[in-house]
């Protein structure tokens, strides 16, 4: 290998001295100029050898104007050879094939051969491409709107304006093809909502809100350590329940029995009977604060998330830790189950949301996308969808393999809460006491709402912890920083000539991260 090496070099040194010195001739080891005859014979010898394939090539008419009188050397140009003469000229174009293999392309008998050109193309593409050198030769520095990375190629990048097309017998390829960029379609119009009642009863941050199945009444937890019971039809207090002795960070009714469960901050998981108003099973094991919980829709399951970086999984009868969903790296901010696969997902401040398998309790996917902490993560009820909110964007995915399908951008804040209904309005609730109303299917937000804070509180007490539908999907249900719960309905006066879709068929841009 080293005698390869070393022969390489010596090679190499040869010929740089054979180009240094190539106007002189070693006689008897004493070099002497070389006469006008040999230096004109050496050229030629060295033109036919090595442009002789390309001196029957038509030369651009532009060019010998710019050139003005031709020198010593441009003679040799068109001079022939013995070696050309009586040969039949052959065209080569090199390129890319027009048919490339590839999977889902097959190769026939007549796309197999590359066709040659016809005369005519061969000429003209051969006169073209001395201008198009010479315009990529005066292209320096990208301007200011293009950006060139450190370690990209100066080879000038095709674009369809510069598209070569050659002719192949009786059709035409395109190089390239200029592509149509995405637009958003025209969303369907939905109706405002306005506020019309604002309910206050808790002493403290509104931290979490449910309805129950049957759409009479429903359910706070707060800051204040109690669950209230509302009336939905009159929002009037029905029942206070105490017991936690913090924080009260998540409540839901089953659907399936008499039965209210919470969580909070004081690592409690507590099963309420409504018919007698008490506690009657408490789930042990969270080692930290625990910040959300939900009922898995046709099993007797429960899934909680906690502050410390797991998700649990018990039996509500037996009040048994199934699995232990570990592998989030931060606290766990929500967790959301189905009944088809996978049937619970979670979204984390360690910005990931994990896809898990019931069963096995392990995580079947973790998405990545997200740059910050996901701290709502809501179920379309019709779709096989989810999205998810964090404040460097809203995402929609789709099951089973969370492939990601759009962003919802525009909502510039601390994402605390989502819902969406059946007709497809997705709801956003801020940090910062911000709702933004959005069309799912295109993710046009059609309303934004702001609504003041309860008089005698701060302003910086404006913020929306959670927010729900009710079972009828008419009315809106906010649970907020001033200690109100706040109630919406749509504008029955509303059209879409009063409140008509601002929207533009706008290219979009849908980012993956």
């Amino acid at each position: 290998m080293v005698e390869v090496q070393k022969h390489s070099v010596h090679t190499l040194v040869f010929r740089s001295l054979k180009r240094t010195h190539d106007m002189f001739v070693a006689d008897n080891g004493k070099p002497v100029p070389l006469d006008e005859e040999s230096h004109k014979r050496k050229m030629a010898i060295k033109l036919r050898n090595e442009y002789g394939p390309v001196l029957h090539m038509p030369t651009s008419k532009e060019n010998l104007k710019e050139k003005g009188p031709q020198n010593a050397t441009d003679s040799y140009v068109h001079k022939q050879y013995p070696a050309n003469q009586g040969q039949e000229v052959e065209y080569f174009v090199a390129g890319t094939h027009p048919y490339p293999p590839g999977p889902g392309v097959a190769l026939t008998a007549d796309t197999k051969i590359q066709r040659m050109p016809s005369e005519s193309a061969a000429q003209s593409l051969a006169v073209a491409l001395p201008l198009q050198t010479k315009a990529d030769a005066n292209r320096t520095a990208p301007s200011g709107s293009e950006y060139r990375h450190p370690g990209a190629s100066d080879r000038p990048q095709p674009t369809a304006m510069n598209s070569i097309v050659m002719e192949t017998g009786n059709t035409k390829n395109s190089a390239l093809m200029a592509k149509k960029a995405p637009t958003m379609p025209k969303p369907q119009w939905h109706p405002p909502w306005k506020l019309y009642r604002v309910i206050s009863g808790h002493l403290g941050w509104v931290r979490c809100i449910a309805v129950e199945p049957g759409n009479q009444w429903f359910v706070t937890g707060s800051a204040d350590r109690t669950i209230k019971i509302w009336d939905l039809a009159s929002g009037k207090l029905k029942l206070s329940l105490t017991g936690h002795i913090s924080t009260v960070r998540g409540v839901i009714v089953s659907t399936r029995s008499p039965y209210l469960f919470s969580c909070g901050e004081d690592k409690q998981v507590k099963c309420w009977d409504l018919e007698y108003n008490k506690v009657i099973r408490h789930y042990h094991g969270h080692l930290s604060a625990v910040y959300g919980l939900d009922l898995h829709p046709t099993i007797d399951v429960l899934v909680t998330c906690s502050r410390d970086s797991t998700a649990r999984i018990w039996d509500v009868r037996t009040k048994a830790s199934v699995h232990t969903l570990s592998g989030h790296t931060n606290a766990v901010a929500t967790v959301r189950c189905q009944a088809a696969e996978p049937q619970i997902i979670t979204g984390s401040h360690d910005t990931t949301i994990r896809l898990w398998d019931l069963v096995a309790g392990k995580t079947r996917v973790t998405l990545t996308n997200h740059k910050k902490s996901v701290r709502a993560v809501v179920l379309h009820p019709r779709h096989y969808t989810f999205a998810s909110g964090s404040p460097d964007n809203i995402k929609q995915w789709k099951f089973p393999d969370g492939s990601f399908i759009q962003n919802l951008s525009g909502h510039n804040a601390i994402i605390n809460t989502l819902t969406v209904n059946s007709d497809g309005v997705l709801v956003s609730g801020a940090d910062n006491g911000t709702m933004h109303l959005w069309d799912w299917r295109t993710g046009y937000n059609f309303q934004r709402v702001h609504a003041a804070v309860q008089p005698g509180s701060l302003d910086s007490e404006s913020g929306i912890f959670a927010c729900a539908f009710d079972q009828s999907e008419s009315r809106l249900l906010t649970a907020e920083a001033d200690k109100t719960i706040k109630v919406y309905r749509e504008d029955d006066t509303a059209t879409e000539e009063t409140h008509p879709v601002s929207w533009k068929p706008e290219i979009i841009k849908r980012k993956r991260f």
